[in-house]
């Protein structure tokens, strides 16, 4: 008896224990993450799909890592999950958080001040998302942070003076932003001596040991680099507009002229002359009545500011209050991309009649501009009630990303319009008049594909593949990498062009049937293989397929023949059937080219996680293993004065 009550006493100290600890959980760290999970509007892994109950225990949910009494939240780390949405204030009410590490990801919106409130942070990494505005002068209060990574964003203003408070940092990345100002002003000042000196008596970051890692490169400071970071390697402060003699620094036209240094036209106190009484009154009646106008058109520029810039997003509810999120879109995103009216491209579209694609997010235009210039318009299929603030900051920064893009594979884009009334927003690319490889691959135009031509072909995509995941900074990756994103001109030159990147700002997960690459196609693409990831890896996946889509002349999917993936592997790597994989419209092929793609093929649709591929790599093994040239053509076979003919 008195060992049954031993036990039932155990049993009840371990539940007491357990209840106590659910209990002690603060309240509002789990508000706190709830509000982060509701302003998450796309998780295509699920990761957040644990997140499901307040009264559940935060310390099971992914990313999250609890305190050894597990009744504090210490970690968040949440990275490379493709995850959208923003920042929430909440996240302030963590107060024991140690980590926060959201890196890799789609967060947009401002970096809120809030996170200055985490004196515990250690950790602070949200670097490679698209968030924008200033990075807040709060920071400076995470006194115990040891590391910051902002880089690959679009943030703004000048690096905070406040930074110089933060004597334990150890690294600091702030590269690939659009920060100005000067490098000093975080870590030092010039003195009359023209020595940098830094904001806390040499006890900042000039005068500190700790910061071993810092890279401010890929930004618009200028000024000098301080003498106090001879150490740092000079990549750290490359593609900027300091005052050296380095290459690497950004061209002239890039960089704005800064203001002459304050004091420098100062006047001297003995060039000021005395003043009538008078004429003293008549300045003072004057520059009242000049400052109270000024107020007037600040106090209305203001205003009109913030309508069109700041728009606040109804989103969920948390509890018993209604959330707010507020969506900053920088005016400044679309400086220098050309803006078309809506009266023009209506009138190059001959009244939008000339539908050349269409589903149920968008329509695709052919149109003609005065010029002659013949260009792709493409339409958003939303009404004004339907556009939200999101939706409005995910087209500026799609439009400002497809604008930085530049290269001979890949489509140009020319502008764009948006207009309040009647509501539109459109972008316009140019137009690629030879159709889609798609087109020419399944509906009986393959006779115009030559081996010789789909080789260049090949060529020409891993080439505009390599520059937008290498040459890009952050890179570029399409969001739907097949052949009917691979547009022809009448050269057969292929140009990739990222239409469908428009299905993800509008949050559609199913591909409709009716679009221009795929009206009246016998065979189907299945939805589950469509679930391609905008990353570097998904592409380059992507792009096995679509090299065996080439040399096959065979869809993606078939109902009578199936995955094009899973029929291709019994060949691709076996020389004696390989040759089997060949589109029977050839009639003559280079079965040294034939091998070096199935190479590429396998690699690509076999990636191994600790070798990631890249675009670089790949294409070097096309470049200098399959030959193009004619000479080749016509000692591999008497058809080649045909073939040649073709391509």
């Amino acid at each position: 008896m008195e060992s049954f009550a031993s036990v039932v006493l155990l049993l009840s100290l371990i539940l007491g224990v357990f209840l106590w600890s659910c209990d002690s959980f603060s309240s509002n760290e789990v508000s706190a993450l709830m509000a982060f999970k509701l302003e998450i509007f796309e998780d295509p892994f699920q990761i957040l799909s644990n997140w499901n109950s307040p009264y559940a225990d935060p310390c099971l949910w992914s990313g999250i890592s609890c305190s050894p009494t597990r009744d504090h939240v210490i970690k968040i780390n949440i990275s490379h999950a493709s995850i959208k949405g923003f920042l929430p204030r909440d996240l302030g009410q963590l107060s024991y958080l140690e980590e926060l590490i959201l890196h890799g990801n789609k967060l947009v919106g401002t970096v809120p001040k809030e996170l200055g409130y985490l004196k515990n942070l250690r950790v602070l990494d949200i670097g490679m998302n698209q968030l924008t505005g200033p990075i807040p002068p709060e920071f400076g209060n995470l006194t115990k942070v040891m590391k910051i990574n902002l880089q690959s964003n679009v943030l703004t203003g000048k690096l905070p003076s406040e930074l110089g408070n933060l004597r334990y940092l150890e690294e600091l990345r702030v590269d690939r932003n659009k920060l100005e100002g000067t490098v000093a002003a975080a870590f030092g000042h010039l003195n009359h001596t023209g020595m940098y000196v830094s904001n806390m008596n040499l006890n900042g970051f000039c005068g500190s040991s700790q910061l071993r890692v810092a890279d401010f490169s890929y930004n618009f400071f200028v000024g000098r680099i301080p003498k106090c970071f001879g150490y740092l390697p000079r990549s750290s402060f490359q593609r900027n507009c300091l005052q050296n003699n380095s290459p690497k620094q950004r061209p002239s036209s890039q960089c704005v002229k800064t203001k002459s240094h304050p004091g420098s036209n100062r006047r001297s106190p003995h060039q000021a002359t005395s003043k009538p009484i008078w004429l003293l009154a008549l300045e003072i009646v004057t520059g009242t009545l000049v400052g109270s106008l000024f107020l007037v058109v600040v106090l209305t520029a203001v205003q009109k500011f913030n309508r069109k810039s700041s728009i606040i997003l109804p989103w969920k509810k948390i509890g018993s209050r209604k959330y707010y999120s507020p969506v900053y879109i920088d005016p400044e995103i679309l400086k220098g991309v050309t803006r078309f009216s809506r009266q023009e491209l209506e009138l190059a579209c001959e009244d939008f009649s000339n539908i050349i694609g269409s589903s149920p997010d968008s329509l695709v235009y052919k149109g003609t501009m005065k010029t002659g210039s013949e260009i792709a318009v493409i339409s958003m299929s939303m009404k004004e009630e339907q556009w939200t603030g999101y939706l409005e900051l995910y087209f500026q920064t799609e439009v400002a990303d497809l604008a930085r893009i530049n290269h001979e594979n890949t489509g140009r884009l020319l502008g764009y319009c948006r207009e309040s009334s009647p509501f539109t927003r459109m972008i316009v690319f140019e137009y690629a008049s030879n159709g889609t490889l798609y087109e020419h691959l399944h509906f009986g135009e393959a006779c115009q594909l030559s081996w010789t031509r789909r080789m260049k072909i090949i060529l020409g995509i891993a080439r505009g593949l390599e520059y937008l995941h290498t040459e890009l900074q952050p890179p570029f990756t399409i969001s739907e990498l097949n052949s009917n994103a691979v547009y022809l001109t009448d050269d057969f030159f292929p140009k990739l062009i990222d239409f469908e990147s428009w299905k993800t700002i509008l949050s559609r997960s199913e591909k409709n049937s009716g679009t221009i690459g795929s009206q009246g196609a016998i065979c189907i693409l299945p939805n589950s293989l469509e679930a391609r990831h905008l990353d570097v890896q998904g592409n380059i996946y992507a792009f096995g397929v679509l090299l065996l889509e080439i040399i096959s002349g065979r869809p993606l999917y078939c109902k009578d023949k199936g995955n094009l993936v899973d029929w291709a592997e019994d060949y691709i790597e076996m020389p004696e059937v390989m040759s089997y994989i060949v589109d029977p419209e050839l009639k003559h092929f280079r079965y040294e080219d034939l091998e070096v793609v199935c190479e590429v093929v396998s690699r690509c649709i076999h990636q191994q996680p600790t070798k990631p591929l890249s675009m670089k790599e790949l294409c070097s093994m096309l470049e200098t293993r399959i030959d193009t040239s004619v000479a080749i053509e016509f000692k591999a076979s008497a058809l080649a004065w045909a073939e040649f003919a073709l391509s």
